[in-house]
């Protein structure tokens, strides 16, 4: 079995044509979604980059395994202690353990472990390809070295070849000689201007009038033209959008080369191709610029396409609108190659589903994020529910909740108004984190660790300067919530 795997950073699904986007992004990923299947509910359940990998390379959520955060003690893995053997538990069963003792060779093209000091997550690959610029490559970049590797190899059979892309996340660098596609495309209507100047008086790190960090951008923002660094109009609205969807659309042209080269090798047709993400990114959701920052529907949902000979069929599209997460996904991989899944993992597998056309997914989701605020929430029928232990200094209300069918962009804050809903998403939560460290290996919840250390990695010691900011700015009034809030 041949299975290529398609990693885009930072890729929204409804920023992909297959998903009812209005510009047309993604027509090579549109057409391996025309002969496999969409899954419309997919979700990390750990954000951002290092806590989903973590969790998607192990089959555990960050609350089992330690990883939450981009900083501190929880960036790296639980350490297994007197009992850890002479291998680690990532040894003898992580994702590629278990597609290895199915007999593939595990490849990967990325510099993800560089990035991140992710050293975990290189267990069990068989081969390790770093680009080598620390997640700041070009499709142009990252290809060549995917293509050689498939020239090599690819007529060979049995092999997973993961491919990371970067092109959509921030800075949107795709070089010039690309051109501006969506020149003359409308961006998409619900960021209007009068959600553009709520937004400026509004605070937090990436924020409309802060959206390289915590302050104005410096010169070194200038080598990056596609990234607007203030949205202090809606051109710059505009080409904030433009500068995604062409870093998506970048990726996309690169990647129909990956399955030029599988038609010009005859494998094609042979090989099983998935396609995803490690996190979504806010364009302009919760007031967050280009950035992934929240545990919201935008930063954790995920696109995912699967196409597998023998199961999905060309002309044939389904969509699965089941609730999965992405470690769902590694399990049921491994059922489809015919291992078990290993029993520590929170994976449940759906391949049973997938296979007879059906939907099998969980009742509702609880997804993390710990890099930029601590948050949890809870994910059911229409809702997706954010409980905040860490605001991130975004001055966001403890307990928010969403109409994620009606209220796609996260604009109107239902929590007071449904209190009923609220309370039920609230009791999901409770009970979720019961059952989890009912089951931990540690008697510590990593959600904790963060916010003992001082909070999310990203947004620590960043509080007193940016208060400053804020007074001279005219937003004293955010200043005045957030120094109370955090005892400044």
């Amino acid at each position: 079995m041949r299975v290529l795997y398609i990693d885009i950073d930072s890729q929204r699904a409804d920023h992909l044509g297959c998903y009812g986007y209005h510009r047309r992004t993604s027509p090579n990923i549109d057409r391996i979604a025309s002969e496999g299947v969409r899954f419309e509910n997919f979700y990390a359940s750990d954000a951002p980059c290092l806590p989903s990998r973590t969790a998607l390379f192990g089959g555990r959520f960050g609350i089992h395994n330690g990883v939450i955060n981009h900083g501190g003690l929880a960036a790296d893995p639980f350490l297994q202690g007197i009992n850890r053997g002479f291998q680690s538990q990532l040894g003898h069963s992580s994702w590629m353990h278990c597609l290895r003792q199915a007999g593939l060779k595990t490849v990967t093209v990325s510099p993800f472990g560089e990035r991140h000091s992710a050293w975990h997550w290189y267990a069990n690959f068989s081969e390790v390809y770093n680009p080598g610029q620390g997640g700041m490559e070009r499709a142009d970049e990252v290809a060549p070295i995917a293509l050689d590797w498939l020239q090599r190899n690819g007529r060979q059979d049995n092999w997973f070849l993961h491919v990371n892309f970067w092109d959509p996340h921030g800075p949107y660098r795709t070089p010039k000689e690309f051109g501006d596609p969506f020149k003359d495309e409308p961006a998409p209507d619900w960021l209007s201007e009068e959600v553009r100047q709520r937004h400026w008086r509004n605070c937090g790190p990436h924020s409309a009038q802060e959206v390289a960090g915590f302050g104005p951008a410096g010169e070194w923002a200038k080598q990056w033209p596609r990234w607007p660094t203030l949205m202090d109009s809606m051109d710059a609205v505009k080409r904030m959008f433009d500068g995604y969807d062409t870093g998506v659309l970048y990726a996309d042209h690169y990647i129909g080369r990956l399955f030029d080269k599988l038609a010009d090798l005859g494998v094609l047709d042979e090989t099983a191709i998935i396609i995803s993400a490690d996190h979504g990114e806010n364009l302009g959701e919760l007031n967050i610029y280009g950035d992934h920052q929240t545990a919201d529907q935008i930063t954790t949902r995920l696109p995912l396409i699967i196409r597998w000979p023998g199961i999905t069929h060309s002309g044939d599209a389904r969509v699965d609108r089941a609730l999965h997460y992405h470690v769902d996904m590694a399990a049921t991989v491994v059922e489809l190659l015919g291992k078990a899944v290993p029993g520590h993992w929170d994976g449940e597998s759906f391949a049973e589903a997938f296979k007879n056309g059906a939907e099998r997914g969980r009742p509702y989701l609880v997804v993390s994020q710990g890099a930029w605020s601590c948050q949890r929430a809870v994910r059911f029928e229409d809702y997706l529910c954010i409980r905040s232990y860490h605001d991130g200094y975004h001055g966001f209300p403890d307990t928010m909740l969403f109409d994620i069918e009606a209220d796609p962009h996260e604009q109107s804050d239902l929590a007071d108004k449904k209190p009923e809903v609220t309370q039920r998403a609230l009791s999901m939560l409770e009970t979720w984190h019961m059952e989890m460290m009912r089951r931990s290996t540690s008697a510590t919840d990593p959600m904790w660790t963060v916010i003992g250390e001082g909070g999310p990695w990203h947004v620590r010691g960043e509080l007193p300067a940016y208060l400053n900011r804020l007074k001279e700015t005219g937003r004293s009034d955010w200043a005045d919530l957030l120094a109370a809030r955090h005892r400044i």
